[in-house]
């Protein structure tokens, strides 16, 4: 599933080709994704110029002059096409610009979404009212951490996984985190000492920012709207590396907690 450096990507590079545009094509191909897409969303959005585009967790936001925002979600397979060449089977959102540009939402599995909401109520959206900070903002610092996971005996990965927490942190990234950091996946959260979580809450950021800047993550479906793949893959310190050599010389291992596979390294990564 596409996560958070993978959401960040794609919103940059909607942003020159939607960027105080204004709409003059916008045509669902159907009537639903994961739910129901608004039924008001050709109307609403046909004739509107685009003020901002941005990105809350794992959601993409586009904002419009008519006070509406289109929030996206990418699900399992989702992707925008810039320009596209040709029509695929999967376009379920034709969006056409004043300029003669053309955005294409597809996405093979359906497991994505559309919603449309007015941008003076985003922040009461329900899939956002109970979300903790941005794992990139200047509120996600150790200090936070400490407070937020006092006492808790779950697993640090699982708190890190968990909305409430971080928002839009995923399994890749928390696991290569995790392993910069040098903290082991099941540590409990509350017992993590703040000098631990102060470089916690670095690794998180450097490893966002890392992937960001690598264009993602290629895993199964996930390619940028230019059509390139990501290639933070390539950088993977732990995730997907079961049984190869961790730098300390130590092997990465792999468990399966709650149905999710954890990479890390006993060697480095001690409780």
């Amino acid at each position: 599933m596409p996560e958070l450096p993978e959401v960040e990507t794609t919103v940059r590079g909607l942003t020159p080709v939607l960027a105080g545009q204004r709409l003059t094509l916008v045509e669902p191909r159907r009537a639903d994704l994961r739910k129901a897409i608004p039924p008001d969303l050709r109307q609403r959005l046909t004739g509107a110029t685009v003020t901002a585009l941005g990105r809350r967790a794992k959601y993409g936001l586009i904002d419009t002059d008519r006070g509406d925002t289109l929030i996206f979600h990418l699900g399992m397979s989702g992707r925008w096409r810039v320009d596209p060449a040709e029509p695929l089977a999967h376009d379920h959102l034709l969006i056409e610009t004043a300029d003669g540009r053309s955005l294409v939402l597809n996405d093979p599995r359906r497991f994505g979404f559309l919603d449309l909401v007015e941008t003076s109520a985003l922040a009461f959206y329900p899939p956002f009212l109970a979300m903790g900070p941005e794992p990139l903002g200047e509120d996600f610092t150790g200090a936070y951490l400490d407070a937020a996971l006092a006492g808790r005996a779950a697993p640090i990965k699982a708190m890190l996984l968990d909305q409430r927490i971080v928002a839009g942190l995923g399994n890749i990234y928390v696991c290569e985190a995790l392993h910069v950091a040098r903290i082991a996946p099941t540590r409990a959260a509350g017992q993590i000492t703040r000098p631990r979580l102060d470089r916690l809450a670095v690794a998180v950021r450097e490893v966002l920012l890392a992937a960001i800047e690598a264009g993602g993550s290629t895993l199964r479906d996930y390619a940028r709207p230019d059509g390139e793949l990501g290639y933070f893959s390539k950088q993977f310190l732990v995730y997907g590396r079961e049984g190869e050599p961790c730098h300390c010389g130590g092997t990465v291992r792999r468990r399966v907690d709650s149905g999710r596979s954890t990479f890390y390294c006993p060697k480095c990564q001690r409780n």
